[in-house]
């Protein structure tokens, strides 16, 4: 069964440059503390900056959790990098989604918009995580968090 994408979009008084810096190299300041699936405290969230750098968050007690990998690094129109973290909220190296994030200049600032797509790659669990990625704390929640960090 073919899931709808997710489909979230915000618009920024940034010019497409700095949106794109907030949102990648910037995304400790603005990602929740709360949204992390490590054993302690959110110490920093890395998108390593070129195609087939990781995409992970270091904890306060020095371990890391794996979100992804960054597929495509085209600052600063677009960014594509894979989900696997799986329905049980633990890093799954075979379950790959993919979230791609463009910035687009209009009037007033930038246009940043975030496809997760792929969510029947969860299999029986994609149903649920496709409702799950619906709910206001998820990627809407997550660009209204980086929409305050980029200002």
């Amino acid at each position: 069964m073919k899931l709808d994408p997710i489909v979230r979009s915000v618009v920024v008084p940034a010019s497409r440059e700095r949106a794109f810096e907030v949102f990648t190299s910037g995304m400790t300041g603005w990602w929740p503390a709360s949204h992390h699936i490590g054993e302690a405290p959110i110490a920093e969230v890395i998108i390593e900056p070129f195609e087939g750098g990781r995409w992970y968050t270091r904890h306060e007690d020095g371990a890391e959790t794996y979100t992804g990998f960054v597929r495509t690094w085209d600052p600063p129109s677009r960014l594509v990098v894979t989900w696997q973290i799986n329905a049980e909220w633990k890093y799954d190296p075979a379950l790959v989604t993919l979230v791609e994030v463009t910035f687009e200049a209009v009037e007033g600032g930038t246009r940043v918009s975030i496809e997760h797509r792929d969510l029947e790659r969860f299999g029986p669990d994609a149903e649920r995580m496709w409702q799950t990625f619906q709910q206001p704390n998820a990627w809407g929640g997550m660009l209204e968090h980086y929409a305050r960090g980029v200002c």
